[in-house]
């Protein structure tokens, strides 16, 4: 029989895609302010991935990603997803989001996702909030698997969570 035992807080990180640097640091804010302070910033990526939030966005889009000092519980991820789309909703222009926020956590063997999307990869946490497992760590390196968004795979992001897993101590 197996037992149940708890696991390991693992570290948040948030990735936004945003074209307007002042809705970036006012969303930010908000999420310090939430989660403690932040022990990296990525610089500012262009996000030419995919064109599926220019007609919500416009064109000229940004990708950062942040990562927090303060360990959650891997549980707690539909939480923190149900308040980045509240807070979402909060930064908007003739009902269109100006930014769009995705939370995710580290652990030593793996990046996991929220979504509020299901498909057959995402298992579902609670209250309308999906997760799945986009990157797995192997050898000495994250790496994508079959699902895995086009701009998570690319040498670029995962240098990125390689270094924000290095910060990670459970």
């Amino acid at each position: 029989m197996g037992k149940t035992r708890k696991h390991n807080p693992v570290k948040l990180i948030i990735g936004f895609i945003y074209k307007d640097e002042t809705v970036f640091a006012g969303a930010e804010s908000k999420l310090r302010r939430k989660f403690g302070g932040i022990d990296f910033l990525s610089p500012a990526i262009d996000f030419n991935y995919t064109d599926y939030y220019e007609p919500e966005m416009g064109k000229g889009l940004k990708r950062r990603f942040v990562s927090f000092r303060r360990l959650i519980r891997m549980e707690d991820l539909y939480r923190v997803k149900l308040y980045t789309n509240r807070l979402e909703s909060r930064f908007l222009a003739a009902q269109s989001r100006l930014i769009n926020i995705d939370p995710c956590y580290v652990d030593l063997a793996k990046l996991v996702l929220a979504s509020t999307k299901d498909y057959a990869h995402r298992i579902y946490l609670r209250k309308g909030i999906f997760a799945e497992i986009t990157l797995s760590y192997r050898g000495n390196s994250f790496s994508p698997n079959d699902w895995t968004y086009p701009d998570y795979r690319t040498p670029e992001y995962i240098a990125i969570f390689n270094q924000i897993r290095k910060l990670y101590s459970p």
